[in-house]
């Protein structure tokens, strides 16, 4: 037990210096088509080297596909302690699959490995994607919350990196975790559906997914019916997001208010700006601040069109989850950033398949689902990062059960720089 406060005292330091949340993206009026890239087999670029956290950063570019299907270069890094050499095998891997950043620099390649440099000193080899819109495709349109684009960049940058580390001589034991909370809670799903219907070799010890857009059509309607969001960065994103990716082409002027239409490319689709700010200078979580009235009215021409593509990337539906998965999810019930719903719904969708799917942890099934309210934690935190500290904690602890360890590190500020 007192390792267990020490565990969520430490969680908090980090939560302080990282927003766990849900992503964003960049367009016009008239969007532009995608034009055809020259693609190259994986290379790993740059080597860098964090002292203080005793731990390397292999940055790397690798072939995938953009969100219109078409062969690109991504890029991501590939994060490892010093216990981990060629002569050392790791104990395993993560994909980690990381939560909603706005700004440019704050993709793993360019540094923002907050969490990855958290698990350095477990043994364990980290693989994070970019996504398409950061590092190497910073100047496209991010793919915000569209968990099929972004499931692929995850496990095409997984194939990738396993080649670039053997080919360094490097070696691991047969343990992958898969993880991520917010964006990357509904990433990391995604990259479980993609590995079901394509990927057969590619199996999980375990998947741990928090706080996630899992149902994002009923994110959207139920933000539409509350009128309001937490996090108005993470909603207009999505709308501009599903518009560029799935066809609509709407202007602009027919999705947001008048107060927001001259913002939208400076303070959104620039890429200048972190979450925080962007909610800031939005001033207000109600959905009339940026929204136009007609994308208010879930019966409107505008808002059916929005649910058609959004059914479109449903994560509750459409697929059959693998026997014997070992799966993970939390959702704090008062979120107010993304619905619990989310998490209900992928939980009646596990169960409709007769999978080992429980809401108590006693029960030792496969699939954990813990939905509860997880209140808030002194200074007060905002339910979203509520909920990804027993994210963490969840994760972390399973962690050490499966490879057998203790808690291998201890989080302090310092260890935030640059975060």
């Amino acid at each position: 037990m007192k390792q267990m406060k020490l565990w969520l005292s430490g969680a908090l330091v980090l939560l302080f210096g990282v927003v766990l949340l849900t992503a964003c993206t960049e367009q016009s009026d008239n969007p532009v088509q995608p034009q055809e890239q020259t693609v190259s087999k994986a290379r790993i670029t740059e080597t860098i080297r964090y002292e203080k956290e005793k731990t390397t950063a292999f940055n790397f570019e690798y072939p995938s596909t953009d969100p219109y299907g078409q062969p690109c270069m991504l890029s991501g890094t590939i994060t490892l302690g010093d216990e981990v050499t060629p002569e050392n095998p790791a104990r395993g891997m993560v994909l980690y699959n990381h939560f909603t950043v706005y700004r440019a620099d704050q993709c793993p390649s360019k540094g923002y490995l907050a969490v990855q440099k958290m698990i350095s000193g477990s043994g364990l080899i980290t693989v994070s994607a970019d996504y398409y819109g950061f590092g190497i495709t910073e100047d496209k349109h991010q793919a915000y919350c569209i968990s099929a684009a972004n499931a692929q960049a995850s496990v095409d940058a997984l194939i990738a990196a396993r080649e670039l580390l053997k080919d360094k001589g490097y070696s691991w034991d047969d343990i992958l975790f898969n993880a991520g909370y917010s964006e990357g809670g509904q990433t990391a799903i995604g990259v479980l559906k993609l590995v079901t219907e394509k990927y057969p070799d590619i199996r999980f010890t375990y998947t741990f997914a928090g706080g996630g857009s899992y149902d994002i059509p009923e994110t959207y309607r139920q933000f539409i019916l509350s009128k309001e969001t937490a996090m108005p960065s993470t909603v207009i994103s999505v709308l501009l997001s599903y518009n560029e990716f799935f066809g609509l082409n709407l202007p602009y002027s027919a999705i947001f208010s008048e107060q927001m239409l001259s913002h939208v490319d400076d303070w959104v689709l620039g890429k200048k700006f972190t979450r925080e700010e962007i909610d800031a200078k939005v001033g207000s979580g109600a959905l009339s601040a940026f929204a136009t009235d007609d994308l208010l009215n879930l019966e409107s021409d505008l808002s059916k069109r929005y649910m058609e593509v959004l059914e479109k990337d449903n994560l509750t539906k459409g697929w059959t989850v693998r026997k014997g998965e070992k799966i993970i999810v939390t959702h704090n019930t008062i979120d107010g950033a993304v619905p619990v719903a989310n998490a209900e719904n992928l939980y009646e969708f596990f169960k409709s398949q007769g999978l080992s799917v429980s809401r108590t942890k006693a029960d030792n099934a496969d699939i954990y689902v813990r939905i509860e309210n997880m209140g808030s934690i002194p200074p007060k935190l905002p339910a979203h990062e509520t909920g990804a500290l027993f994210f963490i904690s969840e994760a972390v602890l399973k962690v050490c059960e499966v490879l057998d360890i203790k808690q291998w590190f201890t989080l302090t500020p310092d260890m935030l720089q640059g975060v």
